[in-house]
């Protein structure tokens, strides 16, 4: 059995060798996110037994899985959620709902799979946070193309997070509101302050300013207390460490809604730099690829019920609908939008731990559906990048985006993505 340090050292390992295979690889084809999975499910328990996850380990994965979803929280601007465009994207995420458990429903008479709500949750899903580094890294953020991913992978994010705990806690339906409720309140308390901060000039907002270029790097950890806060409180509330992530994420766009390139430099640094790939790494080490082989025809099932159940909605609502400036999407960019808010990964490793650990999930099917993610994180963005024009071809999709009212780009993109 290797000892934690030599499970550390093979996972920081497969993290560093990751991005260098990567680039290697024309246009950036393959996604780094895949390699983690890939060489993770190598080194692991069910592979060549280099590490295995203890207590520590499990640690770093949950605070990986965590900056993750702060970061895709900070992406997100939630005017565009409320707009027409969002309101659309939440009703689509709706109707993959409804059709996944239709679907789940006709399934779960063959027995093939157990846990039928987990797993209509788990087709619902959309990685945003595991689309974003693919998306910056191919200059998509600031298009069409991306905005509609963002907003679709927000719900897709979101409402299956909200999904796990009505549906899977161990609370009934009123009082999983009630908890709910209650998250949310402290969420908009912890959101006041850096309301204020931002209107007003204090003394307060000096000393976080001229902190961020000490070694008392302040911004930043007001941001990882903010973390690990609302994980706290979840933890208190039953909820998932997801939901806590997500939150703070808003709340710290709330705080920078024309983003801060420093901030999120640094954030990005210890997120990326550390804690994501250790998530992905110890996701694919928790992949029996055994029982993959042994039920292929299921394997493929659970990939094609993903792209029917959440590719094919987005697809339909890019190709037949127009945005607020009158425009629509042309067949390819609409597929691409499809296939990318097929990629799921992080929510349905989150669904198979909860109902593996309520004994409702047999871990060979927990396998079974994060290999069909992993799938998806593999084959989903490969055809969506192949299917996207370049500038020559005449496709505006690496235009940048014009807002419906001003012309500029928007504001909650311009730091992160505007780096010099």
């Amino acid at each position: 059995m290797p000892s934690p340090v030599m499970s550390l050292f093979w996972i920081t390992a497969v993290a560093a060798v990751a991005p260098l295979i990567a680039g290697l690889v024309p246009r950036k084809l393959v996604p780094e996110v895949v390699l983690l999975i890939g060489l993770g499910m190598l080194i692991g328990p069910y592979g060549l037994e280099f590490a295995e996850t203890d207590e520590a380990i499990e640690m770093l994965h949950e605070l990986g899985l965590a900056m993750l979803f702060l970061l895709a929280g900070f992406e997100i601007e939630p005017a565009e959620l409320a707009g027409r465009d969002g309101r659309r994207a939440l009703g689509t995420w709706l109707v993959s709902l409804a059709l996944a458990f239709g679907l789940v429903g006709l399934l779960g008479v063959t027995n093939v799979l157990d846990s039928q709500v987990a797993v209509a949750i788990a087709l619902t899903s959309t990685a945003l946070g595991t689309l974003l580094p693919i998306l910056k890294d191919n200059g998509l953020l600031k298009t069409r193309v991306g905005a509609s991913v963002l907003r679709h992978g927000a719900y897709g994010e979101l409402g299956p997070i909200l999904a796990i705990a009505l549906l899977l806690g161990t609370r009934g339906p009123v009082e999983s509101l009630l908890v709910l409720a209650a998250f949310g309140a402290i969420t908009l308390l912890l959101g006041f302050p850096p309301r204020r901060l931002r209107r007003e000039t204090s003394r307060l907002l000096e000393l976080i300013r001229s902190g961020a270029e000490t070694t008392g790097q302040t911004p930043v950890r007001l941001t990882m207390f903010l973390l690990v806060t609302l994980t706290a409180v979840a933890a208190i509330l039953e909820l998932d460490v997801v939901l806590a992530a997500f939150a703070a994420g808003f709340i710290l766009r709330l705080a920078v809604p024309d983003g801060n390139e420093h901030l999120e430099a640094r954030v990005e640094g210890i997120a990326y730099g550390l804690l994501v790939p250790v998530f992905f790494v110890t996701s694919g080490m928790a992949v029996d690829a055994a029982a993959i082989v042994s039920r292929p025809l299921a394997f493929v099932s659970v990939i094609v019920l993903i792209l029917l159940v959440r590719g094919l909605p987005v697809f339909l609502l890019s190709r037949f609908s127009r945005s607020e400036d009158g425009t629509g999407m042309d067949l390819r960019d609409s597929l691409a939008v499809g296939l990318f808010a097929s990629t799921g990964l992080p929510i349905i490793v989150a669904v198979t731990s909860i109902t593996v650990a309520a004994n409702e999930m047999s871990p060979d099917n927990a396998s079974l559906l994060v290999g069909a993610g992993a799938a998806t994180v593999l084959i989903c963005p490969l055809l969506a990048m192949l299917l996207i024009r370049s500038p020559e071809e005449g496709s505006g999709i690496r235009s940048e985006m014009k807002s419906a009212k001003g012309g500029r780009p928007p504001a909650s993109r311009q730091g992160l993505r505007g780096k010099k």
